[in-house]
């Protein structure tokens, strides 16, 4: 199998609209497989371990198909990186047109985040306002930061305020407001999601295909938990957002609109995922192959890619496609 990835692999280059996370450029590696494409894009500073569900969901892409789906389109949000203006903020949420919700990234300066969130609530004062810390706030600065936040208006939900779970459930025990607590890279990056006691600590778990192993995997662990989710990207291309749509689309119940508008962010990608009046049609996608050629990485970059595909497969990935029972 593992020869078969690497005969059809293409790794690109994708172009931001703005700096996201201090990413610029998204590299996306892809390859094609009896089912369609796959997607293996863990960000560049990831380990070989940490790696691993990201190519077992790109292989269950390439070779499994879904179930049926519940569902033809999937409402999105608006994704509002960690930028100041009137203006930039007006032009990035106009990439999303129709989207009922906004999560804004927050966390390193909270004037500036006080300030981020209150244009956004004059742009969109209907719009349901969910932030996102990505676990960079301690416990004090979560409360003082929450209720400063919550006094300028209501907030949907607050995805991964502190980085712990132990954290989180100190947090949601001193809250006085109604803010509900996602859980994210908790989750994700656990060694074992499966292990987590999320009792007292979140009330929504934040389901990412890539990094959860795949949609059979991201399926199971929202069965477990039995929590209200919502569907998220990872700044995917085309080809991994469509995964994240088909996971929305079988799910039992969708509880919020998901964070599967990202593309919105890029300035180029390998498919079109239009958004129309808030929503995303659920679609296979097969990458342009202009745009896998324009986009292309350097031959010394995917030798690269080729290489950590190999060391991903080594370090846990062959193991775990074995185990499914999965065949090329």
């Amino acid at each position: 199998m593992l020869d078969s990835i690497l005969e059809s692999l293409r790794v690109i280059a994708l172009p931001t609209k703005t700096d996201f996370r201090a990413v610029t450029s998204r590299e996306v590696a892809l390859f094609e497989g009896p089912a369609g494409w796959g997607e293996f894009s863990p960000f560049i500073e990831y380990g070989a371990k940490e790696c691993v569900p990201w190519l077992v969901s790109a292989v269950e892409a390439a070779l499994m198909t879904p179930p049926n789906p519940l569902r033809s389109s999937i409402p999105i949000n608006a994704t509002l990186p960690a930028i100041n203006g009137h203006e930039e903020i007006q032009e990035v949420l106009s990439w999303y047109p129709g989207a009922s919700a906004v999560k804004i990234k927050v966390g390193k300066n909270l004037l500036e985040d006080l300030a981020r969130i209150e244009i956004v609530r004059e742009l969109l004062p209907d719009a349901d306002i969910r932030i996102d810390v990505n676990g960079s706030w301690s416990v004090a600065v979560a409360l003082q930061g929450l209720n400063q936040i919550y006094a300028s208006g209501p907030i949907q939900y607050v995805e991964q305020p502190c980085a712990t779970l132990a954290e989180l459930r100190s947090l949601k025990s001193q809250l006085k407001i109604p803010v509900l607590i996602t859980g994210d890279e908790v989750i994700r990056k656990a060694a074992n999601p499966f292990e987590l006691n999320l009792f007292g600590a979140v009330d929504i778990v934040a389901l990412k295909v890539a990094p959860l192993g795949g949609i059979k995997r991201a399926l199971e662990l929202a069965e477990h938990f039995a929590l209200p989710t919502v569907v998220s990207s990872a700044l995917d291309s085309a080809v991994g957002i469509s995964r994240g749509l088909k996971l929305a689309a079988v799910l039992p119940q969708l509880d919020f609109a998901c964070g599967l508008g990202t593309s919105a962010l890029l300035s180029a990608d390998v498919a079109l995922l239009p958004i129309l009046n808030g929503e995303i049609a659920v679609n296979s996608v097969t990458p342009d192959a202009r745009a896998l050629e324009h986009y292309a990485v350097s031959s010394e970059k995917l030798d690269w890619w080729r290489a950590r595909v190999r060391d991903t497969w080594a370090a846990g990935a062959q193991e775990w496609v074995t185990r499914e029972g999965w065949v090329w």
